[in-house]
């Protein structure tokens, strides 16, 4: 997605350690109108009608899923990355090291939001080495429920997750996907996606 590619060359700032920072514009400050644009290019790319449910994990990657259901026309359900007093019933739990938090979380899903019968999207805003995606499939695989596709806005390319999820035969679509960046010389190279 040229839109996104653009901003992340405009705005992004690559830290040390393979740090993409884009919190100017996806998961602190959230640009509405971009996330629009890449909620019509989940529906383009996942045009599946048996969809009736994204799934997404706190935090970052509520504000895309939310935007990108419009065009779906279901419901988001996001893990939570913590129990609360709200969250009571039965649930599925699994575990999730995060690479940008170096910790490792209990995720938590109600029973009452994710069955059998739902054919899922999973939706998140970066993919490196794919250990939240992994945790959401286990999720979603633990309530009996379909995998659909996983949609990704910005995936890492140069790190294990996109291969290896896709080499599990998961259907996994990025709308951009960094190839190479350079902490020094700030250069970012996406892969040719057409």
């Amino acid at each position: 997605m040229q839109l996104l590619e653009e901003r992340i060359r405009r705005d992004g700032v690559i830290k040390p350690g393979n740090v993409l920072k884009v919190d100017g514009f996806l998961n602190h400050q959230m640009d509405v109108e971009l996330f629009n644009e890449m909620g019509k290019e989940l529906k383009r790319l996942f045009p599946s009608e048996k969809i009736n449910k994204i799934l997404t994990i706190e935090a970052s990657g509520i504000g895309i899923a939310c935007i990108a259901a419009q065009y779906f026309q279901v419901p988001v359900v996001f893990a939570k990355k913590s129990q609360s007093i709200n969250l009571d019933g039965e649930q599925y739990t699994t575990r999730i090291e995060s690479f940008t938090h170096k910790r490792v979380y209990d995720v938590i899903v109600s029973k009452k939001y994710l069955g059998k019968e739902d054919h899922v999207l999973i939706i998140d805003d970066f993919l490196a080495n794919g250990c939240a995606v992994a945790g959401l499939i286990e999720l979603v695989r633990s309530a009996g429920a379909q995998i659909e596709g996983v949609g990704i806005a910005i995936e890492k390319g140069f790190q294990k997750g996109g291969e290896l999820l896709r080499s599990k035969g998961l259907r996994v679509e990025s709308l951009a996907i960094v190839e190479s960046m350079n902490a020094e010389t700030g250069e970012i190279v996406f892969r040719n996606q057409e």
